[in-house]
């Protein structure tokens, strides 16, 4: 890159941050709607005469999107290398897209049988696909499109726009109840959500097409060697297997303190659900603003001291809070309990994206990022609410708070061990100092 070919400078630094994060948003809406109203569309799709059987063959459906995870991360890691950040950026929202504008129309087991299933089905696929590709396109633009001191805060933001999108869920299935009867849902209410979903999805795919490349990777866009390619990426397989080690405790956290929140609250700690529904909200609001605040500490001190904190704490204190949760009997003591959980994981939230990226060169980073997350993501985040309802339907329930720190130490371990990251250099030839000789800084956020 040079002075007089400017073509990765992005137009204002914000727009970066905006343009990279805000799909986060809608992928976390889609996966959020489509399982909190599979209660109401899961008779449009199958037989009626069983509700149970209709449920599971929906959430069969929703399964099949953290299989397809993995390899969503494999094809639009490796395109997002050799393709380009902003081209991956633009594919998966395009794919979030179809995804929720197919559900949205598609017709149900009384107008053609169950080829309406498929249409769903294919839907999740796409989903799948999409979810996969758009954590690392998002983590790696945001890493390279940052300045040194300032990669821990950017990067942060992927979190803040994922929780915001479970949040505008959440709270649009609270103002659907509220206003619309409970056989207008079931008939078409729940179409609604999906509407709105593909509509935001299209709007970020016209914000991302004014995105402009990352320096980073435009400046080794032409050096000749293999791009995301799984050869690539087994030169770096300890790189690879860390991504994996390092995301199996925070997954499972993350999972067990978000969307298992809401259920345990209900079901175990005895709450109603309106209750749980709200002390969900207000706890994941307040975690989503811990985000940036987290981020910018890492900037400061490094990541590992913060990887180190939720892995010790998570593996100290899941069985007490998870065990006091369970014993709630008032909205403030389940607020508490959620938040303190929700600021332990706020340790690995907040920076795990740009840890990942920073271990990878540039013509490997993406795929490197995305398909060994999206494997421990599918086997430990995706599993994780499974695992819990399988201990409680055994009467172990505390068997799952165990595991849960059983995760976190393992993660530990890794924590303890690895190099720290903050100051990896993100291309070769390239030092990160801001004041390197013979580098201009086109991207700095």
């Amino acid at each position: 890159m040079t002075d007089s070919a400017p073509r990765s400078q992005p137009r204002t630094p914000w727009r970066a941050v905006f343009g990279g994060s805000i799909g986060n948003l809608v992928e976390w809406y889609d996966w959020f709607v489509y399982a909190s109203f599979a209660t109401y569309f899961a008779g449009a799709f199958f037989p009626k005469g069983n509700d149970t059987a209709q449920l599971l063959n929906t959430a069969g459906i929703f399964a099949v999107g953290f299989f397809m995870r993995p390899v969503g991360g494999w094809l639009l890691g490796r395109f997002a290398d050799r393709r380009g950040r902003k081209a991956a950026l633009t594919l998966t929202v395009t794919l979030m897209s179809a995804s929720a504008l197919l559900i949205a129309i598609a017709p149900t087991y009384d107008q053609v049988g169950y080829f309406g299933a498929f249409v769903l089905l294919v839907a999740r696929l796409l989903q799948g696909l999409s979810v996969g590709g758009e954590y690392a396109a998002s983590a790696t633009y945001l890493t390279e499109a940052s300045r040194p001191g300032g990669r821990g805060f950017v990067s942060s933001f992927q979190y803040v726009s994922m929780t915001m999108g479970q949040l505008i869920g959440l709270g649009l299935q609270i103002v659907l109840q509220h206003t619309m009867s409970d056989d207008a849902l079931h008939s078409y209410g729940w179409r609604i959500p999906f509407v709105v979903g593909a509509v935001g999805a299209a709007v970020v795919f016209w914000l991302r097409r004014n995105l402009l490349e990352t320096e980073v990777y435009t400046e080794e866009e032409d050096q000749g060697q293999e791009r995301g390619t799984i050869a690539e990426l087994l030169r770096h397989r300890k790189e690879a297997a860390l991504v994996v080690a390092l995301t199996m405790g925070g997954t499972v956290a993350y999972y067990t303190y978000t969307t298992y929140l809401t259920k345990y609250l209900s079901n175990t700690a005895g709450m109603s659900k309106s209750d749980a529904s709200l002390v969900s909200f207000c706890a994941l609001f307040l975690f989503m603003l811990l985000q940036p605040l987290a981020g910018s500490l890492s900037d400061r001190i490094g990541r590992r001291p913060l990887l180190i904190t939720f892995g010790i704490g998570s593996m100290l204190c899941t069985v007490p809070i998870m065990t006091a949760l369970s014993h709630a009997d008032s909205f403030a003591g389940a607020l508490l309990l959620s938040l303190a959980a929700l600021v332990i994981v706020t340790g690995y939230t907040s920076i795990n994206a740009v840890v990942k990226a920073e271990l990878f060169p540039t013509h490997v980073r993406a795929l490197g990022v995305a398909l060994p997350y999206a494997v421990a993501n599918a086997l430990f985040g995706g599993t994780a609410e499974y695992v819990a309802l399988w201990f409680k339907k055994g009467g172990v329930e505390s068997g799952y708070y165990w595991y849960v720190s059983a995760c976190a130490a393992v993660s530990l371990v890794v924590y303890l061990t690895m190099r720290e990251t903050r100051d990896a250099a993100l291309s070769r030839g390239r030092a990160d100092d801001p004041a390197a000789p013979g580098k201009r800084r086109t991207t700095a956020v």
